[in-house]
C-alpha cells in the first residue's frame, strides 16, 4: 500500500452510503486480496455485492447502516485463533478498500446474520461483516487514548512507539480501545486485551496496525 500512514489517518467508520455500485475493477482488487488471504490463512472470507437484506429493517437506531448493499463476510474454521486472525486480515482488506477510494465499517451486531448470502461450511463460523461502499461522507475522527494509557513498558525503541501510535488509530468495538502493549526486547511484544464483545477481533485489528507502524513483523507473545 502507498502512504499507509495517510490511509490510516483518513480512514473512519462510515454508516451512511450512497446508492452507487462498486466498479468491477475495484471488486476485482478486493477479491484478489481476499483470495490471497483465504489461500494463505485457510479462511473463507467472501465479498457480497448488491445485497442490502442483511441491513434492512434492523430496529436498533445506534449503529444502523443506511443504504449499504455490499459487505465482506468474515468466515473461517472454528478454532481459538480465528477471532484474532479475522481481525488482522479483515483490517488488511479495510485498508485496501480505503486505498482504492471506498469506505467501510466493521459490523458485529447491527445486521441480520441469517440473511448473509455467503457460503458457510459446517466446520466454519461467521464472526462479523464489514460494510463497504461509497460513503455519504468520509466519517468522523474518533477520540483516542494516549500512548501512555496503553503502554506498560518504561524503556522501548522508537519502532515500538510508532507501532502503538498506529494501533491507536485502529477501529475497535464502541471505540473502547481495550488493549495494552508491553515491550519484551528484540522484536518481541506482548499485547493484552480486556474481556468483552469483539475484543479478540479488536486485538487482531490493532496488531495489524501496530506492525504497519513498527514497519516489521512482530514476535507476539
Amino acid at each position: 500500500m502507498n502512504n499507509i500512514e495517510k490511509l490510516i489517518e483518513e480512514r473512519h467508520s462510515v454508516r451512511s452510503y450512497l446508492d452507487k455500485d462498486i466498479e468491477k475493477e475495484k471488486i476485482d482488487v478486493l477479491n484478489n486480496l481476499i483470495s490471497s488471504i483465504n489461500e494463505s490463512q485457510h479462511l473463507n472470507i467472501q465479498l457480497i455485492t448488491n445485497d442490502s437484506e442483511v441491513f434492512d429493517k434492523f430496529v436498533l437506531h445506534y449503529g444502523r447502516l443506511k443504504n449499504c448493499k455490499n459487505y465482506i463476510a468474515l468466515i473461517g474454521k472454528k478454532d481459538k485463533s480465528l477471532e484474532e486472525k479475522v481481525g488482522y486480515y479483515g483490517q488488511m482488506i479495510v485498508l485496501k478498500a480505503q486505498e482504492i477510494g471506498l469506505n467501510t465499517c466493521w459490523v458485529a451486531g447491527t445486521y441480520k446474520k441469517s440473511a448473509v448470502k455467503a457460503k458457510i461450511n459446517e466446520d466454519e463460523k461467521l464472526l462479523c461483516i464489514i460494510a463497504v461502499g461509497y460513503g455519504e461522507t468520509n466519517g468522523n475522527k474518533r477520540n483516542s487514548k494516549t500512548i501512555d494509557e496503553v503502554n506498560i513498558s518504561v524503556e522501548y525503541p522508537k519502532w515500538y512507539e510508532n507501532g502503538i501510535r498506529y494501533a491507536l488509530l485502529a477501529p475497535t468495538a464502541m471505540n473502547q480501545q481495550k488493549f495494552k502493549f508491553e515491550y519484551l526486547g528484540n522484536d518481541s511484544v506482548k499485547a493484552y486485551s480486556k474481556r468483552g464483545p469483539m475484543t479478540k477481533i479488536d486485538l487482531g485489528i490493532v496488531k495489524y496496525h501496530f506492525e504497519l507502524g513498527a514497519n516489521k513483523k512482530i514476535d507476539w507473545k
